[in-house]
């Protein structure tokens, strides 16, 4: 269910994104509080299922950094999100 609303954070409000490395991800967000709120609850949300994720979230200007890491044993489900952040970019 959480991959359902990771694509909805994405396609609403994701206004870019950079792979800082293998274990990182960075991703620019609105800053609309509604926007940061609901990122707040899904990370929250996802962090208590997979503890292996480490999130940050930095209000930057108008945007939302949302700085995402994982150990290297985990990269491949980082993988795994940037795709889909990008399907939700290309669309």
């Amino acid at each position: 269910m959480r991959v359902a609303e990771f694509d909805g954070l994405f396609s609403s409000a994701l206004r870019g994104l950079e792979r800082v490395g293998p274990t990182h991800l960075r991703l620019v967000l609105d800053g609309r509080p509604q926007v940061e709120e609901t990122t707040r609850d899904l990370v929250a949300r996802e962090t208590s299922c997979c503890s292996f994720f480490s999130f940050r979230l930095s209000p930057e200007g108008r945007h939302l950094i949302l700085d995402i890491e994982v150990p290297a044993v985990h990269s491949r489900v980082l993988d795994g999100l940037v795709a889909r952040a990008n399907d939700q970019v290309a669309s």
